[in-house]
């Protein structure tokens, strides 16, 4: 007779597997559950939270016997943060599910056959590697708080360190921290729309250890602002501090204007060879170590010769667009945010670099019109947002029919249908499949796909 399942109920399971946001996923024989903070291999006492026909949900109440891949957390709030899934995973484990979770999306979703994923690239080092960090700033019991958002929730946990953000930021957080409590800044309150400081950000140039520090607030001025200066000035590392205004009541950390308070306006990253400037509302990858990883990944797959004409849609700051003209004759570059395309232009100059082409607007736009006046692409460098390449942009890659298309993707499973319409509709197949790991200890992965005609 078959077992009923339900609510309330405890049970032992063992942990087979982990879902696309790092929750365990476990068996009571054909029913699936679904347990965050547990891990791969783990034998858990569960108690059912919530019970569908086929699956439910449900919360660890005991640790019976502890994975075989579990290791010792570095960070003391990795249960209450969220932000690092699985800091507690031996970080081979981690690799090697990653490189699972692509190939099933693949497979599943893209329905690619005989696919194979190459293992993924990992660090050798997988802590202290984000050069940006945004944090709420919030009253927490009559108190400053400078932190993360719990999951699922608006609530700040403070953070005292964190073993994947640049060392400094923590000595910012206290500065920043004394100099709002002494001064009795008014802090923003989500519900009433009212205070002044939102946000913390803090962003770091890895090779030079230059770092800018933004405050959002919710006005035009901050009272007492040359306090704040002399106080993180102490830290010579510091070359920019920055207030960002940003008066509408929504949960987008940045608005649209700055005003400088000390130093520059940007600070420089260098990827490689190349240097970049990066403003507070310019879009960076958040590991420069790995981004250097996949953007010479991107340039192997591009297979350029010097005699090639290549589009970059969702460009960005140019970054791989800078990558890919040190070896092409041309490369065209489109993206939506104005700003970000005036960044870009300014690093093709940084880097002597004249073969580029920059333009403002939606890629399934600005590219169609272009190939109606003749520019036609030998090679085309796609890296959309999380919900992958719009439709028409999609279409045109049929119509354009380049020899090669390099995806860079951050979500498996919009890769996944993007390569579906790519493979099926318009007559491409997939070459080669490797994710690289950006972003260590939590499910995230950057997956990077050669296609040729």
């Amino acid at each position: 007779m078959k077992e009923e399942i339900q609510k309330s109920q405890h049970y032992e399971i063992k942990i087979i597997d982990m879902g696309e946001g790092g929750e365990g996923i476990g068996k009571i024989n054909d029913f699936t559950v679904f347990i965050p903070d547990v891990l791969l291999g783990d034998r858990v006492e569960v108690c059912l939270t919530k019970v569908k026909k086929s699956y439910g949900f449900g919360k660890m109440v005991r640790l019976i016997e502890p994975s075989p891949y579990r290791q010792e957390g570095k960070c003391v709030q990795e249960k209450e943060c969220g932000g690092c899934q699985f800091q507690s995973l031996n970080y081979c484990k981690q690799l090697e599910w990653k490189r699972k979770k692509v190939e099933n999306c693949l497979t599943r979703i893209g329905k690619i056959e005989n696919v194979t994923v190459a293992p993924t690239l990992g660090m050798e080092e997988p802590y202290h590697y984000r050069n940006k960090a945004q944090y709420p700033i919030r009253m927490v019991d009559g108190k400053v708080e400078i932190g993360f958002f719990a999951p699922k929730s608006r609530r700040v946990i403070p953070v005292t360190d964190c073993c994947i953000q640049h060392p400094i930021n923590s000595q910012i957080i206290q500065r920043v921290k004394d100099f709002l409590t002494q001064y009795e800044i008014s802090i923003y309150n989500d519900e009433s729309h009212r205070g002044l400081v939102r946000h913390l950000m803090i962003k770091t140039g890895y090779k030079a250890q230059d770092v800018m520090v933004c405050l959002v607030i919710n006005g035009k001025h901050m009272p007492h602002s040359e306090a704040l200066v002399e106080s993180l000035k102490e830290l010579p590392e510091i070359k920019s501090i920055v207030l960002n205004h940003h008066t509408d009541k929504t949960p987008v950390i940045l608005g649209k204007d700055c005003t400088v308070l000390y130093g520059h306006e940007s600070i420089t990253e260098q990827i490689g060879d190349l240097k970049f400037k990066v403003s507070p509302l310019a879009f960076f990858q958040v590991n420069p170590t790995q981004t250097e990883v996949l953007y010479q990944k991107a340039l192997d797959f591009a297979e350029l010769t010097e005699d090639e004409i290549v589009w970059d849609a969702y460009c960005g700051i140019g970054t791989i667009s800078l990558f890919l003209a040190q070896k092409a004759k041309k490369v065209y570059g489109v993206e939506i945010i104005p700003e970000a395309i005036e960044n870009a232009k300014e690093n093709a100059k940084l880097n002597g670099l004249t073969n580029t082409e920059f333009y403002a607007g939606k890629a399934e736009e600005i590219i169609p019109e272009l190939y109606k006046k003749g520019v036609v692409a030998d090679t085309i460098v796609v890296d959309p947002p999380r919900k992958g390449c719009d439709e028409k942009l999609l279409e045109t890659l049929k119509v354009m029919a380049p020899q090669k298309i390099v995806y860079v993707s951050c979500d498996p499973a919009t890769l996944a249908r993007d390569l579906a319409y790519l493979t099926k509709e318009a007559g491409y197949s997939v070459e080669e499949v490797q994710p690289v790991d950006m972003f260590p200890h939590s499910a995230h992965i950057e997956t990077i796909v050669k296609l040729s005609k």
